[in-house]
């Protein structure tokens, strides 16, 4: 399966699944003290520095759009915090997910009928005419004029906040780490009133990574191939190879290392079948990216490279929303781990 152009160019670019009635209390109400001013008793107003942008919240947002983007980040987050109820159009799906229901609870979510672009997203008229009151973008590159999008100012001008995700505002996110997902929660959290979910959320997360990184520790971190599956990105047979990001971060929390690190200084490589053959891959991560069977995939690398060690150990796992920017990072380690270091489990 080959995805188009515009998907993989914004890919490259960039559980609790019912609604909470009530919003959690404030630091101040928590600990029993009395709040300096009435707002602070609802926790508004609120106001998020986003790339370069002071977005001021009044009110916990009750129409959010979520771009596509090439991502499942923000409406996974949304999930993970029991806001789902919130989003009038979500254009986000991976098709699988690690987190049991996650894939059926974002197939239920309404996507407001738009006809999307040719970059696979929300055109301007169709933006404004949902009439949102938060939009979400992964990258600012759904807030780009130039492409047939609503800007920020044009969406601020119809009261609309938005919001571009941790490591999106450059539309570069070789740097990204899982902490850039804990962001991503915190600032949800504080949007919509509910930092203690998002806080529970973090602290669960982070508890489970340290758990698995302590049984890891010491040992020689194997070399992982990471790629998408059926995807094309580039002029080269594999353009769709991890080179950095969160990837990387995730690979060396479950004792791994990315084979294919220096082969590029962006997000991704665009490599030759003979660059691939000639480098050592003792273990094989495929993600998933609407791609019905990830998993063929990975067998047929495996038997196209015999030569590389995860092909005669049979080592690979598939993934899919949890190798990327999202609430649910710590499932991939795990996956990895397990993988790579069995005998410490």
């Amino acid at each position: 399966m080959s995805h188009e152009r515009p998907v993989a160019t914004a890919l490259a670019a960039a559980l609790c699944l019912v609604t909470a009635a009530c919003a959690d209390s404030s630091p101040d109400e928590a600990a029993g003290g009395r709040p300096a001013r009435a707002a602070s008793k609802t926790g508004y107003p609120v106001t998020i520095d986003n790339c370069g942008r002071s977005e001021t919240f009044e009110r916990p947002p009750s129409r959010v759009v979520v771009m596509n983007g090439a991502s499942v980040a923000e409406v996974s987050t949304l999930l993970a915090l029991g806001l789902g109820d919130r989003i009038v159009a979500n254009e986000q799906s991976y098709g699988m997910s690690e987190v049991p229901g996650r894939v059926k609870a974002i197939k239920a979510l309404p996507t407001g009928n738009i006809e999307l672009n040719d970059a696979y997203d929300i055109p301007r008229e169709a933006m404004l005419g949902l009439r949102p009151d938060l939009v979400l973008s992964t990258t600012s590159y759904g807030f780009d004029e130039k492409n047939g999008f609503a800007t920020r100012d044009q969406l601020k001008q119809v009261a609309a906040n938005t919001y571009v995700s941790p490591q999106g505002c450059q539309q570069d996110t070789s740097k990204m780490t899982v902490a850039d997902s804990y962001t991503l929660l915190r600032d949800l959290g504080r949007i919509f009133n509910v930092p203690g979910r998002a806080e529970n959320l973090i602290a669960a997360a982070k508890k489970r990574i340290d758990g698995i990184a302590a049984k890891v520790k010491g040992r020689k971190a194997p070399k992982v191939m990471v790629l998408f599956s059926n995807m094309s990105m580039g002029g080269n047979a594999f353009s769709s190879v991890v080179a950095h990001g969160i990837y990387n971060d995730i690979l060396a929390k479950a004792g791994g290392s990315n084979a294919f690190e220096s082969a590029s200084r962006t997000s991704f490589a665009d490599l030759s079948k003979e660059k691939v053959a000639a480098t050592d891959v003792d273990a094989l991560v495929v993600i998933g990216y609407n791609d019905p069977n990830p998993a063929a995939y990975a067998r047929k690398l495996l038997k196209e490279f015999p030569q590389w060690p995860a092909a005669r150990k049979n080592k690979y796992v598939v993934l899919s929303d949890s190798m990327y920017l999202g609430p649910s990072n710590d499932l991939a380690v795990e996956e990895i781990a397990k993988l790579l270091h069995p005998d410490a489990f």
